[in-house]
């Protein structure tokens, strides 16, 4: 599903995009919040409705993974980057670790 097929899905499902709207944290900006809605709308239709929280879990290890630099498990990263494949995320923050910024200060 791209971000065309996710418009096109809110305008033809109002109902299911007003209840997924409802997933909207009030801290999310709207480019975090955006991205977060589509890995979620893309997503829906492999989880059942007693599993949300279990997809709602996924998007945020996922938003919180590409906007904040969390780190988590690389199976997990690895599942929900298999997820978000194809979300387009613009200007998204590039984190360094620790060591990476070490190793550049070494090196100057």
């Amino acid at each position: 599903m791209s971000s065309a097929d996710v418009e096109d899905f809110i305008q033809q499902n109002r109902g299911e995009a007003e209840r997924v709207e409802t997933f909207r944290g009030y801290w999310e900006s709207w480019k975090h919040w955006e991205a977060r809605r589509e890995f979620i709308l893309r997503n829906m239709s492999d989880f059942e409705n007693g599993q949300m929280d279990h997809l709602l879990s996924l998007s945020m290890v996922w938003a919180n993974n590409v906007f904040l630099g969390c780190r988590y498990s690389s199976d997990l990263l690895e599942k929900v980057k298999a997820m978000a494949e194809g979300i387009a995320v613009e200007d998204a923050p590039v984190f360094k670790t620790r060591d990476e910024i070490i190793k550049n200060q070494q090196g100057r």
